[in-house]
């Protein structure tokens, strides 16, 4: 009976060291999935899909994690922006009237598109249609104003006024609407249909705390926007000459006022308020180097501020809870809310954009990734092995090797 010659085991032992040597290095990349760097110590096993289209509240129950605390909201969502993992969430896709919280989405439409130093003088024409009730900034027609002084409008005072001045700007309300459309279609907003640019109740238009949770991702990841969403106070213009009035951030939260402590490192992002969707609020909070978002829409408790000390709870609970939490969803990663105009249908891309979007909603799929990737690097090391192998029996004369018998 003929033995093994010893170059090709050598060969093939060679191959098989570095394949475990692969397999070794990854694992901590597959272990540090949704379930934290030790999901493979004692964690229930990662999900392979969202819970995020679940009715009711979205929480992992695992060891060292409290529980989210019970309020009245009928959505939210609390995430972790640096991860991206969603750590717990209610009623997620849930479809809501929004409030002035759309004019996050109106904003990452058409911030990008004016310079801020840019002057435009007010028409008449652009502040028609504006409707009864709504916040008003203190725009008035024929008076020049600066691009920024309009989004200190919008984020501060919510100023229905501000966004028809920015939106004629852009083309018109219609044209701003559909673009808004446009814009959440790209981020991966499902459950948005945008019917008034400035969030005012109209019949059929509606959000939802996913939604939500990915326009205020999107927003602090533009350096302006994030700025207007931080800012608590600032000079509006009177009559287009030097005199100027303070306006004060509406976002209770971040400023503190009526009854409201601001919350510590809150850095914006949207509040918003009518009679039909109730308070809603996406609010962003940033502790040593996390940072976590939360929305709120719509509480059911009737308390004074419920949407702030709700979003507080929440915030406190996810800043506590974040270095173990387990993930109920996530978040894709941030997408450009402006098509680049030199790519062309690539933006919105073919089958290979559409898997990665549908890869980006489940928690395990980087994780699966890197497990891909390893056999398939395993493989490539072990037939690299057997190559060397044959080679080695190739080069060798024929017969018996090392005095064994054949």
């Amino acid at each position: 009976m003929a033995t093994a010659s010893w170059p090709p085991v050598r060969a093939v032992s060679a191959a098989a060291v570095c394949a475990a040597g692969l397999l070794a290095l990854c694992g901590p990349a597959v272990a540090d999935g949704p379930y934290g760097i030790d999901d493979l110590r004692g964690a229930p096993p990662a999900r392979a899909e969202s819970t995020l289209d679940d009715r009711g509240v979205q929480f992992v129950p695992r060891p060292g994690v409290p529980e989210p605390p019970r309020v009245s909201a009928m959505s939210w969502a609390v995430t972790e922006l640096g991860s991206r993992k969603i750590l717990a969430a209610k009623d997620a896709h849930r479809p809501l009237p929004p409030a002035s919280t759309l004019k996050a989405l109106f904003a990452l439409t058409v911030l990008p598109r004016f310079s801020q130093g840019t002057v435009h003088t007010v028409s008449g024409a652009d502040l028609a249609g504006i409707e009864s009730g709504s916040a008003l900034a203190g725009v008035k027609e024929d008076t020049p104003y600066r691009v920024a002084d309009l989004w200190h409008g919008v984020f501060l005072s919510s100023g229905s006024d501000a966004v028809h001045a920015l939106a004629a700007m852009n083309g018109g309300w219609g044209k701003t609407i559909a673009d808004m459309r446009a814009t959440a279609d790209r981020l991966g907003a499902r459950d948005t249909t945008v019917e008034s640019a400035d969030g005012f109740d109209t019949p059929g238009q509606f959000s939802s705390a996913y939604d939500l949770s990915l326009f205020g991702q999107a927003g602090l990841a533009n350096p302006d926007f994030a700025h207007f969403a931080a800012t608590k106070t600032a000079q509006f213009p009177v009559d287009g000459g030097a005199d100027t009035y303070g306006i004060q951030n509406t976002n209770r939260l971040l400023v503190g006022s009526h009854g409201v402590a601001p919350y510590d490192g809150l850095i914006g992002v949207k509040n918003g308020y009518t009679s039909h969707a109730g308070n809603t609020l996406i609010a962003a909070a940033r502790h040593g180097g996390r940072t976590l978002l939360v929305t709120v829409m719509n509480p059911r408790s009737g308390a004074d501020n419920a949407v702030y000390e709700e979003a507080r709870a929440l915030l406190d609970w996810g800043f506590e809870a974040a270095p173990r939490a387990a993930a109920v969803g996530m978040l894709p990663a941030p997408a450009s809310a402006e098509r680049d105009p030199g790519a062309g249908k690539a933006v919105d891309g073919g089958p290979t954009t559409k898997l990665r979007r549908a890869a980006a909603g489940r928690p395990g799929s980087d994780a699966n990734a890197v497990i891909v990737w390893s056999f398939s690097a395993a493989g490539a090391v072990a037939a690299a092995g057997l190559g060397t192998a044959l080679w080695w029996r190739r080069r060798r004369p024929d017969g018996p090797e090392d005095g064994q018998p054949s």
